[in-house]
């Protein structure tokens, strides 16, 4: 059964990498993805904090998984941590994936970061543990674990 997935991750650093993840062809036909346009990210950030949270929390509602893409500074994003409270709080299976070996635009892979998940939650590397074919099943068993 298809879940809608929340994507968590630090914007500025990662879009490329998590546009990867995002894309991948196994994931697209096996579940539905919430992914919140930069352009309405953008304009909260004009907002304010309020405003931040507001456009958060309605792309939390609705989902019942969120994978939080973990880069080499993800840990340190007070807005990711936010959702991972808020995910946390709603009760959505919740899972990490580290993307750091994803090679972006121009070739390069990233440093690994530290995990920024509570203790006792999944995580997988996308390259090594070859999320293109078993995103899924990672996002099966992160419901099912909820």
């Amino acid at each position: 059964m298809a879940r809608r997935t929340f994507f968590s991750f630090h914007y500025e650093r990662d879009v490329w990498r998590a546009s990867n993840v995002r894309k991948s062809s196994q994931f697209i036909m096996g579940t539905e993805s919430q992914w919140i346009d930069a352009s309405l990210w953008e304009d909260a950030k004009l907002t304010g904090d309020a405003a931040l949270k507001r456009l958060m929390d309605n792309a939390i509602t609705g989902t019942s998984v969120t994978a939080v893409l973990i880069g080499a500074e993800t840990y340190n994003r007070k807005w990711v941590r936010y959702e991972i409270q808020k995910s946390v709080e709603k009760g959505n299976g919740l899972f990490g994936i580290y993307v750091h070996n994803i090679r972006d635009q121009s070739g390069w892979r990233d440093n690994k970061g530290l995990n920024p998940l509570p203790s006792g939650y999944r995580t997988y590397d996308w390259v090594y543990d070859d999320g293109r074919n078993n995103l899924g099943s990672w996002v099966s068993l992160a419901y099912a674990e909820r």
